[in-house]
């Protein structure tokens, strides 16, 4: 009977060897295969003796996950590293995707142990101080893998809500907005004097660490590496430490050793009017319609009277289908039943005349005042002094949207006039941004409350705009300045038909007039050739990267009246079937065919003697 395997999926952490966990090390030193990400690969290898390595690079991890499957099916003891915490956007999901399309099953398929680890958000906030001592949640801003409009709303969420937030993968060499998007959207709910954290490669040889403020997040450094940690409202700096307090100030004095409560008196009702169990349900519904059938019940009281008064804390509740007294005017009067979960006063809970109402402040620090207050009237305390003063509420600010996009004078025509290049500087001004690419446009970057008024100018003065992102692009050469122009009328339809549309992850169509192919089609996603009259279709180009390779052939001679539908079956299959942030040279090699067009593992050379016009 043949060996069963094990899957060990490991956090260990932020890389330094201090902070792996015992268990970390003993099941990497167990294991015969060790399979991860290149640079975790060289965080461990210290920990490493004789064990089989398998590494890959960034967006290769559905590959890492399929193989350390398929090793641990072979009887392999297999671990598949992460660093932080394999949970918090590791490995351990993707392996277990990958084990359950197999379907595997606990009982009857390999052993599976997730080891954990110190995810970024502790690591991170042990170097700040104590910034998530409240509650935090984590976002990725990695659009790579999940729709930016989601991201957003998570991000509006939290900022809402007063979340701690840490923020992952805030800013690539690509990815540069969504931090600054962000930071729009936080500070409309919190003040730009927030403190904020930036911890870049925790524990290891060059981490960073720099305390900052909302406002000015973004002048300083941000990158793969950094974690962006936003505190609360409540969240303080003090001597270069961030501090989030918990709320222990609410029902103690922190400079004194006697307290206002003794320990018994701590988690009384009237010590903690903020509590939900301690909170009029008014305070909770806008509206008659928002308000619950059960607690307009309550408040009818079946009677006509009111079953509690407004501003005043209620506790107790009845069994479902009991019938229960109510109180009103002094006298018990009888109630129909009520379901369960509704309030209503008893004899011994209803509040004497003398009694202090709670008003209706939201406000945890009013609240807390009015607790001790109230404590002290009924005699349960004396003394004690409520020191902390009421926070700063941050005023809502009208924030004005970072708008991007890419401009041209057009396909073929690379030249811009006098009359564009001062439209382009009026817009910028001086706080937007002109930048040139490869791809032979110009990327405006400018905050406006308008941006459908901004690209009316801009097409007013016959410029060509594009989106940018996950699209297609269209990329033609200058057909030797416009004198051969030939096949710019095949570039333009495809940019018409094909330019701007959403695709899984951004795909180039490279157009070029002649078979010198100066303009490089041939290391395009695709590329399209016109020589001698016709077009030759080159696919899964990779233009960038050590392994960067040319497009494969495919089809040469491809009339002009076939080379627009052809390259148009193949956009929709890629848009149909392509997985998200899937690149088109991954997609087909994944598929193999596509539109009749086979992918080739190694593509033979293609030898041409060009000359300019060919």
């Amino acid at each position: 009977m043949a060996m069963k395997g094990k899957l060990l999926i490991i956090g260990f952490g932020p890389g330094n060897f201090e902070h792996i966990t015992e268990r970390a090390r003993t099941a990497i030193q167990e294991s015969d295969v060790i399979i991860g990400y290149n640079t975790y690969v060289d965080l461990i290898r210290g920990l490493l003796t004789d064990q089989e390595i398998v590494r890959t690079g960034m967006t290769e991890e559905v590959s890492r996950a399929q193989e350390a499957v398929r090793q641990a099916e072979m009887g392999r003891k297999v671990a598949v590293i992460s660093s932080g915490d394999a949970g918090v956007y590791g490995m351990a999901g993707l392996v277990y995707e990958v084990l359950i399309g197999k379907n595997w099953t606990p009982d009857t398929g390999v052993e599976v142990e997730v080891v954990p680890g110190i995810s970024a958000i502790n690591s991170c906030a042990s170097l700040l101080g104590a910034p998530i001592m409240h509650d935090a949640c984590t976002i990725s801003l990695s659009d790579h893998l999940t729709p930016w409009e989601k991201i957003v709303r998570r991000v509006e969420a939290a900022a809402s809500a007063d979340f701690v937030i840490a923020l992952y993968n805030p800013r690539s060499g690509r990815r540069t907005r969504q931090i600054v998007e962000s930071q729009r959207i936080i500070m409309k709910y919190r003040s730009p004097d927030t403190p904020v954290g930036l911890v870049k490669s925790a524990y290891r040889d060059r981490e960073q660490v720099i305390l900052t403020t909302l406002g000015s997040m973004l002048e300083h450094d941000i990158g793969m590496l950094t974690t962006v940690i936003i505190g609360n409202s409540s969240t303080f700096a003090y001597h270069g430490k961030m501090i989030t307090p918990r709320g222990y100030q609410r029902k103690y004095t922190l400079d004194t050793l006697e307290q206002p409560l003794k320990p018994h008196e701590r988690l009384r009702p009237e010590a903690e009017p903020w509590a939900l169990q301690n909170r009029d349900e008014e305070d909770f519904w806008e509206s008659e319609e928002e308000t619950p059938d059960f607690v307009q019940a309550a408040k009818a009281g079946g009677t006509g009277q009111p079953a509690y008064e407004p501003g005043i804390p209620f506790w107790g509740e009845t069994p479902q289908g009991e019938a229960a007294a109510a109180v009103s005017g002094g006298a018990a009067v009888a109630v129909e039943a009520r379901p369960q979960g509704a309030a209503v006063w008893s004899a011994q809970t209803r509040p004497q005349a003398d009694q202090p109402l709670r008003s209706n402040a939201r406000n945890p620090v009013e609240l807390a005042k009015q607790a001790l207050q109230t404590l002290k009237a009924k005699g349960v305390i004396s003394g004690g002094a409520f020191t902390e003063t009421e926070p700063k509420v941050p005023t809502v600010r009208k924030q004005v949207s970072i708008f991007e996009v890419g401009v041209s004078p057009g396909i073929a025509n690379k030249k811009f006039t006098a009359r564009q290049m001062a439209l382009l500087a009026d817009m910028a001004g001086e706080t937007g941004e002109l930048e040139y690419t490869p791809n032979h446009q110009v990327i405006l970057r400018v905050q406006t409350e308008d941006p459908a008024e901004l690209i009316g100018r801009l097409k007013q003065e016959k410029l060509l705009v594009f989106p940018l992102g996950d699209v297609a692009q269209v990329k033609a050469c200058d057909f030797c300045n416009l004198e051969k122009d030939e096949a710019i009328p095949v570039a333009e339809q495809l940019n018409r038909l094909l330019g701007g549309v959403r695709t899984p992850k951004e795909l180039m169509i490279g157009l070029n007039g002649c078979g010198m192919a100066c303009y490089g089609a041939v290391m395009e996603d695709i590329g399209i050739v016109f020589r001698r009259g016709a077009y030759d279709l080159f696919l899964g180009g990779k233009k960038i990267g050590r392994n960067a390779h040319p497009a494969q052939l495919v089809a040469e001679g491809i009339s002009a009246e076939e080379i627009v539908p052809v390259v148009e079956q193949i956009f929709r299959l890629y848009t149909e079937k392509g997985h998200p942030n899937e690149r088109f040279h991954k997609f087909f090699k994944r598929v193999g065919d596509v539109a009749g067009f086979l992918h080739r593992e190694h593509a033979p050379q293609v030898e041409v003697n060009a000359v300019c016009g060919d």
